[in-house]
Formats: C-alpha cells, sequence, structure tokens
C-alpha cells in the first residue's frame, strides 16, 4: 500500500479555510500523510484533562493543537503572501512545488 501525499508539509505557513478557526494563518507543526491530517499552530484547539505524570507535575487541564483534515488548508506563498495552489515543476533537474499565482518556488528557503 503506497503512502498517500499531501499538498503541504511540515513548516509550511497556512491559512484556515473552513470550520471554527476559518481566516488564521499558522505553521504546520505536524503532517500525517496517512491519516490525511495536519496540526497547525495556534488553530482547533483543544482542552485536555491530564493526571500528573514526570512532564507535567501538576496535571490539570492542557490546551493543545488537535490534528484537522489537511484539505480544509491552503499554502500561503512567501513571495506574494497570497494563499495559492500548489503546482510542481522541474527547476534544475529536481522537482519544486511552485505557487500557482507568482510562479515562485515555495521549498527554496526551508
Amino acid at each position: 500500500m503506497s503512502q498517500a501525499k499531501l499538498h503541504v508539509k511540515k513548516g509550511d505557513t497556512v491559512l484556515v479555510l473552513s470550520g471554527k478557526d476559518k481566516g488564521k494563518q499558522g505553521k504546520i507543526l505536524q503532517a500525517m500523510p496517512a491519516k490525511d491530517k495536519v496540526v497547525v499552530e495556534g488553530a482547533n484547539k483543544i482542552k485536555r484533562h491530564t493526571k500528573p505524570n514526570q512532564k507535567a507535575p501538576n496535571g490539570g487541564i492542557i490546551e493543545k493543537e488537535a490534528p484537522m483534515s489537511a484539505s480544509k488548508v491552503m499554502v500561503v506563498c512567501p513571495a506574494c503572501s497570497k494563499a495559492t495552489r500548489v503546482a510542481k515543476k522541474e527547476i534544475n533537474g529536481k522537482m519544486v512545488r511552485v505557487c500557482k499565482k507568482c510562479g515562485e518556488a515555495l521549498d527554496q528557503a526551508k
């Protein structure tokens, strides 16, 4: 079984398209291609009630980001600062993700 591909990668800045956090921008903290989900910084926050453990000695209520569907996010181009779809183009013999609006490469400065 081959692994599914996502149009976004860890570290991309994305715009949330729908849901309670519609319009928010944030970085992708984690990408899960097998589940078709992403975790976006500052979006889809949930509260977790935790028992005391070594990581959190007091326990309590912890607020953290939950995974959301990758189809709910769109890449923001660093060059033109607009939400855009992604095209793939061969540059110097290497396949690179490119902004559909301005044509700039998305993977250059990582």
